[in-house]
């Protein structure tokens, strides 16, 4: 009985759909990685870092899937595809496993062995998928498991290691009559597949020792690699006869249509079943490529690379196709801003304590109208004379000119762009910007918040020097503030940048709480943590955001804060506290956002707050922070991470931009930024049909506009005067019940009362 816990390891397959958010939701994710490869049905799979495409070998049509369309958003280690069931499945590090079912919206969740207690999180990683006669083996860090792909239940589960212990298999295979397993680090295992319990690991022999990267069926052979590059043909007997030696680490190790495809970082080659050589690349002219993955068939390669997509490179040939569907540089992205109709992304980064090193050489990407543009960090250095351009932190779009945008390298300056052209890295050779030192250790430019004032100037702020603050006027004209009092030495670091309507500029510290600089009289006032001392719940201050009423919110590393106050930060004698937001939560009174790491807060057209957290994912307020409108886990939604780094909003549009340390995704959001006229202002959707269970959005409202809605027969059922540019309708008579079918008049005035306009809103039910 010294084994009989694998019988019932998943006697019960747990399987739920995971939804498809394509309605509300736009992923943005990086397909560049590509980390997996498989393909059927005519077409090619290709799995990146968290997101899959297809690409279809008759119309070249590519489809991307992604945590929008109900993946997991999670690191993805292998993906197989089952032309005889039409099913596509997916492995992730963590043990999930998900299923694609071929003309099927929803995706199978399989969460056996992620749930499973008595594996070790770190065993288990899905290294492989290998089907034979409906069953699917997979191989993982703990054993191998069966998977029945036409009932969709997993079933025995093999633990094979000494004793019955676990072992990481890289991947399995059959030529019958036996099954092969290549062990990472404890060679190649074998059984029988005839009248033979595998489940008892006594059955299992070990022939043949050291660590595998695979084991591959290929006719009638069976070949294995390992770890040193040789490449093996194992004998039914388990004697193993070495047939050569790729000259460096194997990437993959895969079979397709009696091909064995072997892949390193520099070349591919395809062997038939007697290991004859029958095509190989070994260089590819103008790309600079490191390949990872890799399969072979109807005479072409099929190689993933780790920055370029996927390469089609038909045999005798070494000009590849290349298949990369639109998207950003990488999926990690740290800072984000947007305008209308664009948005940039960078990904330099920096420790919780504000340590830029390991430096990050990334690049940066630029959305526009769909479309994404990307500047790999050499043609970034290019532009702005080949110096370095590492750890870009923040990224401001000047809101007089959205073809100029400026970003802060946490080392290195300030860059300026222009369109999509970085032109100028702004450093102590070419402006005031001076290297700071730390004893004799140079600290670079550590510039991070970045905020421009109504006067059309740009502020940001520098670690490690005295004159911290820095001003940059329209005209191009540098001036520097010495504000030593508050600036932090050592590991501390000056944060966030805001402006207040006064032209206050207000600065987060990561260990001296929040200060406040007034440019007009040089004056400087700070506040911390503690009653009596300002009432922030941390000195860590990491985000910093006014609202449409000038109240500054403030999110520290500990929790959220209100300044209700600001035009009397600097009044002589003034009791200077930051508020709590106290709400009602099953009639307990609760502080709002109590000790969650905030990592950015945005205000949108509505003066309706967005707040990211470091941990639980975003929550989207109301104006005075008393009602929690939506809140946006990686549970319920498409967000790929809890950790939340930052958050950008379309004004225009309402588009709500969140970049998670797993991946970009954009919520179809619907409050806007105020209009400067009634001309566009229209309801959606519309009519509303029987089955919308939704608010309607009455959009392209100037700011403080009174709108009243009334049935044909002139009863008024709604009426509100909007904060931005648009406002919702629950299409119920001021709460009490749903209105009836017809058609409701829609009349819009100004504040002024000099612009009015009228809409009609059709309501089916």
């Amino acid at each position: 009985m010294k084994y009989i816990f694998g019988i019932f390891l998943f006697a019960m397959s747990l399987s739920v759909a995971s939804q498809n958010f394509e309605d509300s939701w736009t992923g943005h994710f990086s397909y560049n990685s590509v980390r997996s490869i498989t393909q059927g049905d005519d077409r090619v799979y290709a799995a990146s870092e968290n997101a899959i495409f297809s690409y279809d070998l008759s119309t070249q049509e590519i489809e991307t899937f992604s945590s929008v369309t109900g993946l997991a958003g999670e690191t993805i280690s292998t993906i197989y595809y089952s032309s005889n069931f039409d099913l596509l499945l997916v492995g992730y590090e963590s043990g999930l496993m998900q299923v694609i079912v071929e003309g099927e919206e929803d995706v199978l969740n399989v969460v056996d062995i992620l749930e499973k207690q008595n594996i070790p999180p770190d065993k288990k990683l899905i290294n492989h998928f290998y089907e034979n006669e409906d069953i699917v083996y997979i191989s993982t860090d703990y054993g191998i498991s069966e998977y029945n792909l036409a009932t969709l239940e997993f079933g025995d589960t093999f633990f094979i290691g000494p004793l019955g212990t676990q072992i990481e298999i890289a991947q399995s295979t059959i030529n019958p009559p036996f099954i092969y397993a290549a062990s990472k680090s404890q060679g190649i295992f074998q059984a029988s597949t005839i009248d033979v319990d595998l489940i008892d690991y006594q059955n299992w022999t070990n022939p043949i020792g050291g660590g595998f990267v695979g084991i591959q069926t290929v006719g009638t052979q069976v070949y294995a690699a390992r770890n040193n590059s040789d490449v093996i043909r194992v004998a039914s007997q388990g004697s193993a006869t070495t047939v050569g030696n790729v000259g460096s680490p194997i990437q993959d190790f895969t079979a397709t249509n009696s091909l064995l495809t072997i892949t390193t970082a520099t070349n591919i080659r395809s062997y038939a079943d007697d290991f004859s050589l029958q095509a190989s690349v070994f260089n590819i002219p103008e790309f600079d490529y490191q390949l990872q993955s890799g399969i072979a068939f109807d005479g072409s390669f099929y190689t993933g690379t780790e920055t370029l997509g996927l390469f089609i490179i038909p045999f005798g040939s070494n000009q590849p196709e290349q298949i990369l569907p639109n998207g950003p540089l990488f999926n990690r992205g740290f800072t984000i801003d947007a305008s209308p109709g664009q948005l940039w992304l960078a990904y330099g980064e920096v420790t919780v304590s504000f340590n830029p090193t390991p430096l990050t050489r990334r690049g940066i990407s630029n959305l526009r109208e769909g479309e994404w543009t990307n500047i790999p960090y050499e043609d970034l250095i290019e532009n702005v004379g080949n110096k370095p351009v590492t750890d870009i932190v923040n990224i401001a779009i000047n809101p007089s000119n959205s073809n100029e945008t400026f970003m802060s390298s946490y080392q290195y300056g300030l860059l300026q762009i222009e369109d999509q052209t970085p032109i100028t890295l702004f450093d102590e050779t070419n402006s005031p910007l001076e290297e700071a030192f730390v004893g004799n250790d140079n600290a670079g430019i550590r510039l991070y918040g970045l905020a421009f004032d109504n006067q059309g100037n740009l502020w940001t702020v520098q670690s490690r020097t005295n004159e911290a603050l820095i001003r940059r006027s329209p005209e191009g004209q540098f001036q520097i503030f010495d504000i030593e009092q508050i600036n932090p030495t050592d590991n501390q670091a000056l944060t966030e940048v805001a402006i207040s309507r006064e032209g206050y500029v207000f600065i987060g510290t990561n260990a001296k709480g929040l200060s406040a600089f007034n440019p007009s009289n040089n004056s400087l006032n700070t506040i911390g943590e503690g009653e009596g001392e300002g009432n922030l719940p941390s000195i860590d201050v990491r985000a910093l955001a006014f609202d449409n009423n000038n109240r500054l919110w403030i999110g520290t590393l500990e929790g959220l804060r209100v300044l209700f106050n600001v035009g009397g930060f600097f009044e002589e004698d003034a009791d200077v506290e930051a508020q709590a937001i106290i709400i009602l939560e099953d009639d307990v009174a609760q502080e709002l956002l109590f000790q969650q790491s905030i990592t950015d807060i945005e205000v949108d057209g509505s003066n309706n707050k967005w707040i990211s957290t470091a941990t639980s994912g975003v929550f989207y307020l109301s104006s005075n922070g008393q009602e929690t409108l939506l809140r946006f886990t990686e549970d319920n939604s498409p967000l790929p991470s809890n950790n939340v780094q930052d958050i950008a909003i379309d004004d225009f549009t309402g588009t709500v931009y969140f970049a998670t340390i797993n991946g970009l995704v954009a919520y179809n959001g619907t409050s806007t930024a105020p209009r400067e006229n009634l001309e566009n202002v229209y309801a959606f959707p519309n009519p509303v049909r029987p089955n919308y269970e939704g608010s309607v959005t009455i959009d392209g409202l100037m700011a403080n506009s009174n709108v009243k809605i009334t049935d044909i027969e002139g009863n008024l059922v709604f009426e509100e005067t909007s904060e931005g540019g648009s406002i919702l309708w629950d299409t119920t008579a001021f709460g009490r019940y749903k209105v009836r079918s017809g058609v409701y008049l829609v009349m819009v005035t100004s504040e002024d009362a000099f612009e009015t306009t009228v809409a009609k809103i059709m309501i089916v039910r």
